[in-house]
């Protein structure tokens, strides 16, 4: 095969997000599933899958480089005097034929191969795409053992929900994590992170299962994607009118214009005040009156209701 960065297009000095960008571009151009009656395509692209195997793999780049192998990944032997040309090493296998290896592809490129057009090419699965050769099945490899899930409450605010929408979860290992809360979240939603769970025997992670609890501030409850509040009225004010200061979700205070001889337990709605929906508008913040009788004033209003009574 050719110099593999000749194949991929890159300079020897490449980093590897640079070798990796120009493999996904390739891969994705060559891809015989996307060039069914090219054959040349899937020549090209088993060829730069193999190139990708060498240097998109840091060891063996490292190898390359050195002159330990060549271009198709084959040790480069200076002489057999006490042992075997043919023993296997990590990433050949020994059936290719006698003076020969059989390339087998990493999983660096399948990964990228599965996510440019899905599991169905790539992932190591029986009967998937070989990215080395470019067709036919292969063998499937045993997945690693995965870490437990961990199942935790994360608590956020109303103000949470009408911001950034975003909330930090400390793990029972100690660590914390940030959470991004989805729109139009409600109480008792399981959001889950991909590896955020326990590590494994070979360290992979399980995911995260973070289950949202809405904590409302005091006096606010919550109706689905409304904010019902309580706000206390003065008499006077409910009697001849006025207004008063309502406490929203986010914190923020507005002037409330209450109507005269208003009663006690009447609603008023603030349409869109509420929280984010996931349809992308927002339910209302509901305000419920409560009328408060005035301490210092009792005397005289009793007198005044005992003489209208005589």
């Amino acid at each position: 095969m050719k110099d593999p960065y000749a194949v991929l297009g890159v300079a020897k000095t490449a980093s590897a997000s640079d070798i990796k960008s120009a493999f996904r571009k390739l891969a994705k151009k060559y891809h015989p599933d996307a060039n069914k009656d090219d054959p040349k395509a899937q020549e090209r692209f088993s060829e730069i899958s193999r190139a990708y195997e060498i240097v998109g793999d840091e060891t063996k780049r490292k190898q390359f480089d050195r002159g330990e192998i060549d271009a198709e990944g084959r040790e480069k032997f200076q002489g057999f005097a006490g042992g075997n040309p043919y023993t296997a090493h990590e990433g050949f296998d020994p059936r290719g034929g006698a003076g020969g290896f059989q390339f087998r592809s990493g999983a660096g490129a399948e990964d990228i191969i599965s996510e440019l057009f899905g599991s169905a090419f790539g992932g190591g699965r029986r009967g998937g795409f070989d990215a080395a050769s470019g067709h036919g099945p292969r063998q499937a490899r045993a997945k690693p053992t995965r870490g437990k899930d961990i199942e935790a409450d994360l608590t956020v605010t109303v103000a949470d929900l009408l911001g950034d929408r975003k909330a930090r979860l400390t793990l029972p290992d100690g660590r914390t994590v940030a959470v991004s809360i989805p729109q139009g979240a409600t109480d008792g939603q399981v959001i889950r992170l991909k590896e955020q769970g326990q590590a494994g025997p070979a360290g992979h992670r399980g995911d995260l299962l973070a289950k949202i609890r809405i904590k409302p501030a005091e006096g606010m409850r919550i109706e689905g994607a409304n904010i019902v509040t309580d706000v206390d009225v003065p008499l006077e004010t409910a009697i001849v009118g006025g207004k008063v200061a309502v406490v929203m979700g986010d914190g923020k205070k507005v002037a409330l214009t209450v109507p005269a001889w208003t009663s006690s337990g009447q609603t008023m709605r603030l349409k869109g005040k509420g929280l984010p929906r996931a349809d992308g508008g927002h339910g209302d913040l509901l305000v419920v009156l409560q009328i408060q009788l005035p301490e210092e004033k009792r005397e005289a209003l009793e007198a005044l209701f005992r003489k209208t009574e005589a």
